[in-house]
């Protein structure tokens, strides 16, 4: 019987986990200097940022260099080929191999370099946050304890939703404060039954009309339109979260009746309540 390889740098590790993190260290002609060659891809998602010298990435006859501060997302089934650049010393590369969680999806959808390889580099005053945010993913993960897994994945979320943060801030100007403080508000009253847009306003000290025209110029949707998606992300996330019964959550987002909660439900996302969250489950 194959001995069972535990070093999740050399070839041959199962990553059966929901997520494994490390730091690859090649220098030129170490034991480390070799191509990862996985013409299938995995069944989760790698991400990678290099951070000292350079490593060369192929796919479907294209080749890409990745430099300090590139991070490179490989989704599920994408083809594995990369190594030390031979012009390069050295690639200093850290990496975090996950499962991710249901409620991710639109997280993951990256601009590509090729195939399906996404690609994302942080502006250079962000650089050295990310690279903090890849050690900590890396600590926590490879801790023993009861909620070390946990506590990395709670920081990998942190880095994808830095990176969606950051995408947002430099394709959209600031919001108005206003608009911030309504957003704000709605986000903090998901579970009231009796909504109206004249409470917000008088809240962010705008009339009802004024707050509804800078929405929807800021925004590019209603109050009601905006509120409504929240509640449905928030409906998402404790269903693919949480074991909480149904009626609960259309109650936590302000839905008092299951079955109108259910129309609601399955007209924003195409599927039931009961559907959507035996989905993640399949996960």
């Amino acid at each position: 019987m194959a001995e069972t390889q535990n070093d999740p740098l050399l070839p041959g590790y199962s990553f059966n986990a929901h997520l494994v993190a490390g730091l690859t260290p090649i220098d030129a002609e170490s034991y480390l200097d070799f191509f990862v060659d996985r013409p299938l891809g995995m069944k989760g998602y790698i991400l990678n940022m290099t951070v000292r010298g350079e490593g060369v990435i192929n796919n479907q006859n294209k080749q890409f260099v990745c430099r300090p501060g590139d991070i490179l997302l490989f989704p599920p089934g994408e083809v594995h080929h990369y190594g030390r650049h031979d012009d390069a010393s050295e690639w200093y590369h850290q990496w975090v191999y996950f499962r991710p969680r249901a409620y991710w999806q639109e997280w993951l959808n990256w601009p590509t370099i090729f195939a399906q390889t996404g690609f994302y580099r942080p502006d250079e005053a962000q650089q050295a946050h990310f690279a903090e945010l890849f050690t900590q993913i890396i600590d926590a993960g490879q801790r023993e304890g009861r909620y070390s897994e946990l506590l990395a994945i709670n920081l990998l979320e942190q880095l994808l939703l830095r990176r969606v943060d950051a995408i947002n801030e430099s394709l959209h100007p600031p919001l108005d404060h206003r608009v911030r403080d309504a957003c704000q508000y709605i986000s903090d009253h998901l579970a009231d039954i009796r909504f109206d847009i004249a409470s917000v306003a008088q809240h962010v000290c705008l009339s009802p009309s004024r707050l509804s025209h800078l929405f929807r110029q800021q925004l590019g949707v209603s109050v009601l339109s905006w509120r409504e998606d929240q509640r449905i992300s928030q409906a998402k996330l404790l269903l693919s979260t949480t074991r909480m019964p149904i009626a609960s959550v259309g109650r936590n987002v302000g839905f008092e009746d299951q079955l109108y909660f259910s129309r609601v439900f399955k007209k924003c996302t195409g599927a039931s309540p009961s559907e959507f969250r035996a989905g993640c489950e399949l996960r």
